[in-house]
């Protein structure tokens, strides 16, 4: 696995370098952010790209921005001190795969960079609470018709499961389907919605009030 970090702090950066390369992980890194980086990144065509929010040169959502405007196709982690709810919410609208916190432990990092390049979506364990307030907080709004009628009733359905958090097989263990027509209709749901991941689509859905 190739890791590109973008991070201005020297001490973080060799610390997070060396923790990786203890599990075989080649790490690249950067201080300085904006269309130079770009230009690295495309050369180096990293496997995943780690990105700091708190940056004094270029706010980590431009950043991220930035890289998803060129369409690299290597998935960006947010990997932040940040447990601002709106930085979560904003990330992962924008378009990273994952938001994970520098307190993390090691091991579940790992696990959660081979989880991301997977195709996963991966949000810090301490911060998934962040994602069921907001649903509780929206259970009352009126779903949104303007996303029912981009989907097929099938897609709506999958979508009212996707907020609620559940994975492909526990959809399918309730709809009678198999986990492929599952995988299936979700990437039929991000392309209608021009969404990138399954976290969005939750997102997205909470915030419109679609639920079961």
């Amino acid at each position: 696995m190739n890791v590109f970090l973008i991070d201005d702090h020297t001490l973080f950066r060799t610390g997070i370098g060396a923790l990786l390369q203890e599990y075989d992980i080649q790490v690249a890194a950067a201080e300085v952010i904006g269309e130079e980086t770009i230009r690295i990144i495309k050369e180096l065509e990293p496997d995943i790209i780690l990105l700091d929010l708190r940056m004094p040169n270029m706010d980590g959502k431009d950043m991220l921005r930035l890289i998803k405007s060129q369409k690299i196709a290597s998935p960006v982690v947010i990997l932040t001190t940040s447990e601002d709810e709106s930085d979560l919410i904003d990330c992962l609208q924008i378009g990273a795969q994952g938001y994970l916190l520098k307190t993390i432990e090691p091991e579940v990092l790992i696990e959660s960079l081979h989880k991301i390049i997977g195709g996963e979506t991966v949000v810090d364990p301490s911060l998934t609470s962040i994602l069921a307030r907001m649903a509780q907080g929206k259970l009352a709004d009126p779903p949104d018709v303007e996303i029912r009628n981009k989907l097929t009733p099938r897609e709506y359905e999958i979508l009212t499961h996707l907020a609620e958090g559940q994975s492909n097989k526990i959809i399918a263990r309730h709809l009678g389907i198999s986990d492929g027509t599952v995988k299936l209709h979700v990437k039929s749901i991000l392309r209608k919605l021009k969404l990138q991941s399954r976290v969005e689509a939750a997102v997205l859905a909470v915030e419109h009030g679609i639920r079961k």
